[in-house]
This record gives C-alpha cells, sequence and structure tokens, in this order.
C-alpha cells in the first residue's frame, strides 16, 4: 500500500525556474500520469495473489516477499533519489525511472518463477522511488504562482487517492478476463507513450552540487530495511535459513540501522534529519504514520484473501467488496481538515484510532458465512478512521518541524508511510503464517507432500484442494478456510492492540492543538494514498 506528503514540498526545493504558461498544465498532466501508475501498482497485486499461487506456487514467504518488496525497496530509496535529483538534476531521474518502471514490468508480467517476480518487483520498487520524489520537486519547480500550486498539488493528491482506490478494481477486472501478470504488463504501452512526451516538455532543473551525497548512509539504510524483513520473514518460517540464522540476520539489519541513524547524525548534510525526532510531537507524529499504516496495509492483503478464498468471490466482486474501505479513506482526508480545526489535534489523531480500532473488532466474529452489510460497514469505518488520523499526524509532523528543515521532515514521513506499508505486511503476513500452518494440522486422504504445500498458505491450499478434487479436496478446503480465519483473527488483535497503544501514546504526549495556532481550524497538509 504509497501516501506521501503534499503540503509541505513547497520547501524542499529552491530557486524555480519559469516556465511558458501554455506548457505546465501538460507537465502537470504528464506528473500526474506518472503518479498514477505508482499509486495503482501499489495496491493493484492483492487481488491478485489466488491466481498468482496457483500459477507460481510460491512458499509463504516467496509471497510474503513479491508483495512487499516493493514498498521495502522504495522506503529507503525515496530520500535517496530525492537527494540524488537535487544533486544532478530531476529529469533524469524521471525519464530513468519511467525506463527502469516499464522493463521491470515487462519482466514481473513475464515471470515464471516466484523468484524472477521478487526480482522484478525490487526493480518496480527501484523505478517508482526514481519517479516520486522527482513529481513533487518539479510541480514545485513549473509553478512558481502559490495559486497556481496550490492547485496543482490538489490534483497530485487526488490522483494519488484515485490511483490507490481503482487499483484492486482494476486487478480485479485484469485478474478475472485476462492472466495474473496482465496487472503489470498494462504498465508497459502505457510508458511507451509517456516516455516521448517526458523527453519533450519536462524541463531541466536547478543541480546543487554543494550537497554531497552519502553511499554509505543509502546503503545502510536499504540493506538494513531488507535484512530486518528478510530476518522476520524467515523467523516466522524456517524454511531456507532456519530460526537460529534468520535471527542473526534480523540482527545485522538492526545493527545497519543503528550505524546509519549515528552516522546521520555526524554528516553535515544527511539523507534524512534525525535530529528532528528530539521534538516529542515529530517523533509521536511520526509513529502513528507507521503503526497506522503497518496495521492497514498488512491487513488489506489478508482480507483481500479472505474475500476470494474464504468467501469465494471473484476476482472483481471482491475488489468491489474493498471499494467501500478506499472510497471512505478519500473522504476521511477531504473531512481531516474541519474534523482537526473542531476537535483539536489530539482527538482527532487518537479518534481516528479508535475508530479504526473499533471497526476491525467486528472482523473477529467473522467466519466462513457472508456478511456483505458489516463488511461494508467495517472497511468505511477502517478507511475512514485511519486517513483522518494519518493526516492530523502529518499536520503535527510539519507543524513540529522549523520551516528550515520541513523538506527534511518531508522526507522522514514519506519513508514512514513506505515502511509502515513494507513491515505491516512483513509482520502480520509472518504472523498469519506462523498461526495458519498448524492450525491446518492434517486431513485424511490428502498426501503428506501435499499438506506440506497446503500449509504454505490459504491460496496454496486452494490450489492443491483443486488438485486433489472431489470430497478429499473439498474437505481440505474447508479446513484450509478455518484455518486461515484463525490466522486473521490473530492479525486482527494484534493490529487493533497496536492501534490501541497508539491511540493512548497520542493522548500522553500530543498538544491539544495543532502547534501555532491553538483552537482555530487548521488545515492539514494534503496527503494521498497510492
Amino acid at each position: 500500500m504509497i501516501m506521501v506528503s503534499v503540503g509541505s514540498v513547497t520547501v524542499r526545493v529552491a530557486g524555480a525556474l519559469r516556465e511558458p504558461r501554455v506548457s505546465r498544465w501538460s507537465v502537470l498532466v504528464l506528473l500526474c500520469f506518472s503518479l498514477l501508475l505508482i499509486a495503482v501498482d501499489a495496491t493493484v497485486l492483492h487481488i491478485a495473489v489466488p491466481a498468482l499461487t496457483a500459477a507460481l506456487e510460491p512458499s509463504s514467504v516467496q509471497l510474503l516477499w513479491i508483495i512487499d518488496v516493493y514498498s521495502l525497496v522504495v522506503a529507503p530509496l525515496l530520500v535517496t533519489f530525492g537527494t540524488l535529483g537535487d544533486r544532478y538534476g530531476r529529469r533524469p531521474f524521471v525519464l530513468g525511472g519511467y525506463v527502469v518502471f516499464g522493463l521491470a514490468s515487462l519482466a514481473a508480467a513475464f515471470a515464471a518463477t516466484p523468484l524472477a517476480l521478487i526480482v522484478a518487483r525490487a526493480f518496480l520498487g527501484v523505478g517508482g522511488a526514481m519517479i516520486m520524489p522527482a513529481t513533487l520537486s518539479i510541480i514545485r519547480q513549473v509553478f512558481t504562482d502559490r495559486r497556481e500550486r496550490a492547485v496543482a498539488l490538489g490534483v497530485w493528491s487526488a490522483v494519488a487517492a484515485a490511483g490507490a482506490a481503482v487499483g484492486p478494481l482494476i486487478g480485479g477486472v485484469l485478474v478475472e478476463h485476462l492472466w495474473w501478470g496482465a496487472v503489470f504488463l498494462i504498465n508497459v504501452p502505457l510508458l511507451l507513450v509517456a516516455l516521448p512526451f517526458a523527453v519533450r516538455i519536462l524541463p531541466a532543473s536547478p543541480r546543487r552540487a554543494d550537497h554531497p551525497w552519502d553511499a554509505l548512509s543509502a546503503a545502510l539504510s536499504t540493506l538494513g530495511i531488507l535484512s530486518v524483513a528478510f530476518g522476520l520473514k524467515e523467523a516466522g518460517s524456517g524454511h531456507t535459513l532456519g530460526r537460529g540464522p534468520a535471527l542473526v540476520v534480523l540482527v545485522a539489519g538492526a545493527a545497519m540501522l543503528a550505524w546509519f541513524v549515528l552516522r546521520q547524525r555526524r554528516l553535515a548534510f544527511p539523507l534524512l534529519d534525525i535530529g528532528l525526532f528530539g521534538q516529542r510531537g515529530f517523533a509521536t507524529g511520526v509513529g502513528c504514520v507507521v503503526l497506522a499504516v503497518f496495521a492497514l496495509v498488512g491487513l488489506e492483503l489478508m482480507l483481500a484473501q479472505y474475500l476470494q478464498l474464504v468467501l469465494g468471490l471473484s476476482p472483481l466482486e471482491a475488489a468491489v467488496r474493498m471499494l467501500p474501505l478506499m472510497v471512505a479513506a478519500v473522504a476521511g482526508g477531504l473531512a481531516a481538515a474541519h474534523v482537526l480545526g473542531r476537535i483539536g489535534l489530539r482527538a482527532t489523531v487518537g479518534g481516528g484510532l479508535a475508530l479504526t480500532a473499533l471497526s476491525l473488532a467486528p472482523v473477529l466474529t467473522w467466519g466462513t458465512e457472508q456478511h456483505p452489510v458489516m463488511l461494508i460497514a467495517c472497511f468505511a469505518g477502517i478507511g475512514f478512521g485511519v486517513e483522518v488520523a494519518l493526516l492530523a499526524a502529518s499536520d503535527t509532523i510539519m507543524a513540529s518541524a522549523p520551516e528550515s528543515r520541513a523538506g527534511g521532515a518531508a522526507a522522514i514521513e514519506e519513508t514512514a508511510y513506505e515502511l509502515g506499508a513494507g513491515l505491516g505486511i512483513a509482520v502480520l503476513g509472518t504472523i498469519t503464517t506462523i498461526v495458519y500452518a498448524p492450525s491446518l494440522g492434517t486431513v485424511p486422504g490428502v498426501p503428506s507432500g501435499l499438506m506440506t504445500q497446503a500449509r504454505e498458505s490459504l491460496a496454496a491450499a486452494a490450489h492443491v484442494a483443486g488438485k486433489a478434487g472431489g470430497v478429499t479436496g473439498d474437505a481440505l478446503l474447508a479446513a484450509a478456510r478455518a484455518a486461515f480465519v484463525t490466522a486473521l483473527h490473530s492479525t486482527v488483535v494484534v493490529s487493533v492492540a497496536l492501534l490501541a497503544l497508539t491511540a493512548l501514546a497520542v493522548a500522553l504526549l500530543l498538544p491539544r492543538h495543532p502547534a501555532g495556532d491553538p483552537g482555530t481550524e487548521t488545515p492539514a497538509p494534503e496527503r494521498a494514498d497510492a
């Protein structure tokens, strides 16, 4: 699941270049088109998981990597490519990102093995990270008039939210009528059309060669995050390395991240402005972002599988059932500024998190039966609550940072969103795997080899049940569905607990009103889900 701060980027770039008025809106259309591709790609794959599993037969750990390697690669590289774009110019990174994203989409569409798809998804993350920071910076560069820039940023934000909302729907249509690889292949012709236009109309940007780029910091952040995610997944399954070596990798990843933090404190031009965490409001806001996205994105993946593999919905039907979540998130984004002004910062963030936790609670009563009305109500509450809380947290983050350091605050916020998304799938997916496999047990008539395969995931069990057929296949699928529901309940308990603890921390640590304007309506920075 991508979410990026918009309101803060106006300070990230200094020295805007003036472009002819007739070309500004053409540039905006191109940049929004670029963002739309990235936003859709972040959510489109959730619906394709059952079909993908049937075709490639990945292990449970491989499946988690396929889903979240995109976010785990984007998170550290957003800042890396943002600083490289400032140093060497943004236009080459957008054009290079198009090429990388297109080639990676082509490779992902025709991947023949789980490993090939994981590598292709990782390169999709590289391409997305090359494009994303530059789109915001170029908007700031091209739209020098503040009113025009506000309109442009509003359009950019709306496109990002729309992309996240329609991603599952597009995925449902493509998977149902074509095949799972079509969710990636659709990017290729669109990028072939966009690339010549980008070469022609994207403006050159000023370079800041005086700001050095620290390659070691970039390597430490990227390898550290990937190592932590790998260690978490392997420690939960023990398939590839075993739990002992997996814990060693986990600790090594944590050590690299600790080294990264220490290094940022010593550098004159750090990749991330770690010193901002000394502000209590800033640190609390970032924690809210990470944990809220952590809970939401991990559950989105589990619920997409629940709709298809437990309730038996088609990919398109499942996508339609998930639309209330995305629509409510957009509504929450539009309402957040008003809510923030009426009830204050602490109540908005804490209330949004509490609403999300309460909306999740009924999931603990769900089994294998249909419950369409309750499902819509829960999804709507989750989407609205999370987005209101996130936008208010965004306001907290930016209000807590001095104007001179707003660019660094925005970079940390963007990274927090992607990190929350990647780790949410890694951790909640691992919990699902740990609970699901022993809950499945054995099914009479199913050979041990097939049972081992069925314990990898519910999607794998559905595939095995289809091969077995008859009464045996039906019994295996019923047992697998019950085991998955048990695992889903476990992830919901963890998510509700995290949300409740975060809401409590907000009540204790955040001020009642936004900094600088207590008791008045303070518009939160625009935020988008992608």
